[in-house]
């Protein structure tokens, strides 16, 4: 069974990256965009607070028509956050994902955040295992096949 922990060593070390509470949606969006990902974790004064995702901007500004240039992240950001351990299976981060309607989840080890694993990391993963075990499979059959 592949572990949150064997995801992240697959991944190698990536950043996690975080905006302040007090900074606009509209530089969350933009370090987004210029960092190709869905979502930051949102600190005051050095603590995690929060995350914010493009889903709190799509249904929290766009829908109700507010400004992005003007509201804070604290205003719109998730504060309970669905969290991970390293030795939490991908198959309990599909069901938790799916369960709570989530992209991303924290990975948080003795109280610290480790870093983040989405939707499409535990799939990429999953769909991996799947056709290394086909593969082997397949090479079982074959050699099976060989001792006729």
């Amino acid at each position: 069974m592949t572990t949150v922990h064997d995801l992240m060593k697959s991944k190698g070390k990536q950043a996690t990256f975080s905006i302040a509470a007090n900074e606009t949606v509209y530089r969350a969006i933009e370090m987004m965009a210029e960092k190709n990902i869905g979502a930051l974790f949102v600190t005051d004064e050095d603590r995690i607070v929060g995350i914010c995702t493009e889903r709190d901007y799509a249904r929290k500004i766009i829908l109700k028509g507010h400004d992005s240039k003007t509201t804070l992240v604290k205003e719109i950001m998730t504060e309970e956050m669905i969290t991970v351990h390293l030795d939490t299976s991908l198959e309990q981060c599909m069901a938790l994902m799916t369960n709570y309607h989530i992209r991303h989840l924290p990975v948080v080890e003795n109280g610290h955040l480790t870093g983040m694993v989405s939707i499409g990391d535990v799939v990429r993963s999953v769909i991996a295992d799947k056709e290394n075990l086909i593969s082997d499979l397949q090479d079982y059959i074959e050699g099976l096949s060989i001792l006729r």
